[in-house]
């Protein structure tokens, strides 16, 4: 065998070496966004209202086993941001370390944020059913849980846009997936930056919400992507 034909077949075993990590990428952020949509836009109201702890507390009590699965969903958001940053990392070291490294690091730092709201929704659960006789004071824990819940999801949003920079911008570079994919997830990060500084900064935007569609868009062609097609070759 001659050393061109070597080479081709190293380089046709890395190829499907890469696929392999893209879709296994896939599946960790398929069930991200499963267990997100679950958790944080399905059960989360059925639990936790806004602006009415009284209501939340009474919900924590009667609608226990509920609330024990919006929990674990919120655990499943944490597990599954944490190994899809993970094997993002694993996917793109080789040819764009740094990019890989920072989009690894502050992916982890959207698992902590979710880990803040998942710790404080197990303390929601456990001074509701406690033997805390005053009712006043657990609605007043409870209010502050849903405080602490509400901006651990909110300010991390600032982290939700930024692990979409260095994503967008390996997927330009590189050419190994469609370059727009790169600009539409580049464009949802700005757009997650610029709506958690509108929230935060007291502004009354009534299109906040729709700074984020870009990143929703973006992400899932990303997992479809991922899913279907994994990679392109380096060369392509």
């Amino acid at each position: 065998m001659n050393t061109n034909s070597k080479q081709s077949m190293g380089l046709h075993k890395e190829q499907k070496q890469s696929i392999k990590t893209a879709r296994i990428t896939g599946v960790w952020y398929l069930l991200m966004a499963i267990s997100g949509i679950l958790g944080f836009m399905v059960f989360h109201s059925e639990i936790f209202v806004s602006g009415n702890p009284e209501q939340t507390l009474t919900n924590l009590v009667e609608l226990k086993s509920t609330a024990r699965i919006r929990l674990l969903l919120e655990f499943a958001i944490v597990i599954s941001q944490a190994l899809t940053a993970v094997w993002f990392y694993r996917l793109f070291k080789d040819n764009y370390e740094w990019e890989a490294w920072t989009l690894g690091i502050w992916g982890m730092v959207n698992a902590v944020a979710i880990m803040i709201s998942a710790i404080s929704i197990a303390s929601a659960i456990g001074v509701a059913n406690s033997d805390i006789s005053a009712m006043e004071d657990k609605v007043l824990l409870i209010q502050v849980f849903q405080h602490i819940i509400s901006n651990a999801w909110g300010i991390g949003g600032l982290f939700f846009g930024l692990w979409l920079f260095p994503m967008g911008y390996i997927v330009i570079k590189s050419k190994r997936m469609p370059v727009w994919l790169g600009r539409v997830i580049v464009l949802g990060g700005i757009g997650y930056l610029i709506s958690t500084v509108i929230r935060y900064a007291g502004i009354d935007f009534s299109f906040n919400r729709f700074l984020i569609l870009p990143a929703t868009i973006g992400e899932f062609w990303m997992i479809g992507y991922l899913l279907v097609f994994g990679i392109r070759p380096i060369n392509e």
